[in-house]
Formats: C-alpha cells, sequence, structure tokens
C-alpha cells in the first residue's frame, strides 16, 4: 500500500458505488478492478502530475483518466459524496449551529488553458441536483491581481466538514458565487433537521446587502464584520466570528492536494469533480467508523 491509497476499510465503503465487475452474470466484458484506478486518481490528486506520469502499478494512465472522467460524466463522484455526506449527516455529525463561507483564489498552470470555447457537446458533472453543473462559458479562469486563475467557494460547518464548493472567474467578487455555493450546501429533509444552519460567518469582503438579505431570508443570522465604509454593529457577535478560521483550515488541509492547489484541468467541471474525490477521501479518513452503512 502506498502513501495515497484507500486503506482496506475506506474502500469498503465506497465499493458499492462503483459498477460491478461483472455485471451481475450478465452479458458484458468484465470491467478492470477498480480499487487500483481509483488510487491512481488519488495519487493524480495529490501529486499535480500530469496524468501520462501515472505509475504503471495503478495500470494505463488512459485508464485511470478515463474512468476519473466516466465517473465524473455518470456522477458517481457526485453521489459518492452524497451519500457520505447524507450519512453524517443522519448521525448527528454535520452541525446546524455554524456554517462558514469563504473563496480562495486557485492559480491556473499553462495546462488549463486551451480548452474550446463552444464544444459540440455540453460538459457536465451529473450526480444529485445540489452537485450537478454544466461547464461555463469561459470554464471558470480569468484574471486578477493573483493572476490567472479560478476562485473557488467553499462552505464548511463548525467542525470542518467541507459541505460545497463552486467556482468562478479569478477577477470575480467573492459575492458572485456565494449563493450558489450556499444552496449547494444546504441539507436534505430527509435526514430529519433542519436544511440551513442558525448562523453564517464570513469576512468582510461579503459585507454587502444581498448577503445580508439573503441569508435574513432564509432565517439565518449573519456573521459578518462591516466595512471601513460602512456604519459599524453594535451587536457584532465576535465570539462566534472567531470559529469562522475553520473555512481558512478547511482550505489549507485541500490545498495539500497539489491538484487542487494549483489548477492544471481545463474543463472546470473536472477542476470540481477533483474537489469532490479529495473530500470523499478525507471524509473516509476521518469519520470512517460513522459512515458505516
Amino acid at each position: 500500500m502506498y502513501r495515497f491509497d484507500l486503506t482496506d476499510a475506506e474502500w469498503e465503503r465506497i465499493e458499492p458505488f462503483f459498477p460491478e465487475r461483472y455485471h451481475h452474470g450478465q452479458a458484458g466484458h468484465p470491467w478492470k478492478d477498480h480499487r487500483p484506478l481509483v488510487n491512481g486518481i488519488l495519487w493524480h490528486l495529490h501529486t499535480g502530475a500530469p496524468w501520462p506520469d501515472t505509475p504503471r502499478r495503478y495500470g494505463p494512465w488512459q485508464t485511470v483518466y478515463d474512468r476519473f472522467n466516466r465517473w465524473r460524466k455518470d456522477g458517481t463522484w457526485a453521489k459518492i459524496l452524497d451519500a457520505l455526506l447524507l450519512r453524517l449527516d443522519r448521525r448527528g455529525l454535520i452541525q446546524r449551529d455554524l456554517w462558514c463561507v469563504d473563496a480562495t483564489i486557485n492559480r491556473a498552470g499553462a495546462a488549463a488553458a486551451g480548452a474550446r470555447k463552444h464544444p459540440g457537446q455540453p460538459v457536465r458533472l451529473e450526480g444529485p441536483p445540489t452537485m450537478q453543473m454544466a461547464e461555463p462559458e469561459g470554464h471558470a479562469l480569468g484574471r486578477s491581481q493573483g493572476g490567472f486563475g479560478t476562485k473557488t467557494h467553499l462552505v464548511c460547518d463548525s467542525n470542518g466538514i467541507f459541505l460545497a464548493v463552486w467556482v468562478t472567474e479569478g477577477q470575480r467578487h467573492e459575492i458572485k458565487g456565494f449563493e450558489e455555493v450556499m444552496q449547494r450546501a444546504r441539507r436534505p429533509r430527509q435526514a430529519q433537521r433542519k436544511r440551513w444552519p442558525e448562523k453564517a460567518a464570513a469576512d468582510k469582503g461579503y459585507s454587502f446587502a444581498c448577503v445580508r438579505g439573503w441569508l435574513r431570508r432564509h432565517h439565518i443570522k449573519p456573521v459578518i464584520p462591516t466595512r471601513k465604509d460602512q456604519p459599524r454593529q453594535d451587536d457584532f457577535d465576535k465570539d462566534t466570528y472567531r470559529r469562522r478560521n475553520i473555512v481558512e483550515r478547511v482550505v489549507g488541509w485541500f490545498k495539500w492536494c497539489r491538484a487542487l492547489a494549483t489548477r492544471f484541468d481545463k474543463l472546470a467541471v473536472n477542476y470540481v469533480a477533483l474537489w469532490i474525490v479529495a473530500n470523499i477521501q478525507f471524509l473516509l479518513r476521518n469519520c470512517l467508523e460513522a459512515l458505516a452503512p
């Protein structure tokens, strides 16, 4: 077993989501063993190396890359993450006291440029409705003060469980992705708990009337400091705001994956799929016992 490979217990949690190798006795060519291919995808995620450099122990690199794309297209990655989050939610491990929102710039490498602006067929990330995504027209790439890259928007709960991700062009303001990422973070009613948290914390970059209004319409108390050009809030909840640093730590944890810290994918849907894969592995490593079916 190598550094980024799944353990037997981790693989046991997600194996049922992948196609049965022998088609349940029906006609069809048997699939190659899924586990080494998934481990090859994790190797790429953590190293950020080009797909053709995938070690031979994981199988042909073309097969590793094709499976990553296939499972993005048919929604396998999104279904796995959705199921893991739902299990945690049913066990009361996704908190509703406070959700934290933030955005981070991810520089794009030269390999990320050059995707077709008008592909013949629409490219999509499939899966549950809150995780579906169509490829943006500009592939979520743009130039900001940080250079050429993508702005990644994230939501996590007060324990650091990563709930949703969304991407926009690098030059777009944080509030442009706020509503979308919050809608993706909402929890289903099947968990017999609230869809939304009691409070939402964000830095002063989110201190706009549209953000505060959206939160209040959803009965969420905003914990957002005011900017210098705005009147100060005498009742600002400083103690709760100090807990917002959890989302910055989440960003730091996930940026240890080099394929996330620097974007090499031409397609935004593939880049978001890598964030989903990283979240799957994070949950398997940190909440393994709670994820038992």
